[in-house]
């Protein structure tokens, strides 16, 4: 049963749309497009950050959670959603931080705070080893009423929110694309759609082929052999938010032509490799594509292109 508050919470929330994006080069190719409009559920818990967070709050609630700690960068949309949701619920949350302090916050390290996260400054070798803590209890140290939270939401209760994407789609479709950081909306999709649909990913980061195996550790009892799912490793542009100028253009001729905002870190380097790859004749002629656009809009204020 799903928290009372939860369900008020997502009742506010915006409708998905699933819209087409139309595009001479596509038709030639003889494929269609679709963007799943996560992105308008709500201004900061968008896209697969509220999916993701749903299963695990009402979790938290039934135990009566005080606190929730996790763990991201310093523009991270995992952690500023986790903030955000948490006033809301009046729920402690604690941000550990990579990186050094910086001496001004940016937007994102100021919303936390204003939102009344705790945030803790930690070094990259030690943010390394938090990700060896998987569940929810793992975290040395804890204290009592407190909640760990993996890095991006990573967790298996992260896949049933994520599943419910699925549920939604009100047209056929061969193949459900979706943007790869920790792989966890990935393997929620995986973990849902019907054998004869493909679940394609774009890694975020550089060197991501361990993802394969994060994701065989999150669909518990389902054996991932890669029949209806794969991750593509070629759209990083120089590894995690990293962006370059060709990135940039592209996303800024998106939004003039479709009136639909991208960010570089995720969507827009997902989208920048579904189009290569109709170009490329990857997808078969008479093939429906979905996209899911993952929000995470407020991450356009941290990026800089490099060349």
């Amino acid at each position: 049963m799903v928290n009372k508050h939860l369900i008020a919470l997502e009742q506010n929330l915006g409708t998905s749309s699933l819209d087409k994006i139309n595009e001479p080069f596509i038709q030639a190719q003889g494929v269609e497009l679709y963007l799943k409009r996560d992105d308008l559920l709500h201004p900061v818990i968008s896209g697969n950050k509220w999916r993701k967070l749903k299963y695990i709050l009402n979790h938290a609630l039934s135990i009566d959670c005080q606190k929730i700690t996790s763990m991201g960068g310093a523009y991270s949309n995992h952690l500023h959603a986790l903030a955000y949701v948490g006033q809301l619920l009046n729920i402690k949350t604690r941000g550990i931080i990579r990186g050094e302090r910086p001496k001004k916050l940016n937007p994102t390290l100021s919303d936390l705070m204003s939102w009344g996260m705790e945030v803790e400054f930690i070094s990259r070798s030690d943010y390394r080893q938090l990700r060896d803590y998987k569940t929810y209890n793992a975290l040395p140290g804890m204290q009592q009423g407190e909640y760990w939270l993996p890095e991006g939401g990573a967790m298996v209760l992260a896949l049933q929110g994520v599943a419910e994407v699925v549920d939604e789609l009100t047209i056929d479709y061969d193949v459900l694309c979706v943007a790869c950081g920790t792989a966890t909306t990935f393997a929620g999709l995986i973990n849902r759609v019907a054998d004869n649909k493909r679940v394609l990913g774009f890694a975020a980061l550089k060197g991501a082929d361990f993802l394969q195996a994060d994701v065989q550790q999150m669909l518990v009892n389902q054996p991932y052999d890669h029949k209806n799912g794969s991750i593509c490793l070629d759209y990083h542009f120089g590894g995690f938010a990293k962006v370059k100028p060709v990135l940039v253009d592209f996303m800024q001729d998106f939004e003039q032509a479709h009136g639909i905002q991208l960010e570089p870190v995720y969507t827009g380097k997902m989208l920048y490799g579904i189009y290569d790859l109709i170009r490329q004749g990857f997808f078969k002629p008479g093939q429906r594509i979905i996209a899911l656009h993952t929000g995470g809009l407020q991450g356009n204020r941290g990026i800089t292109p490099v060349i």
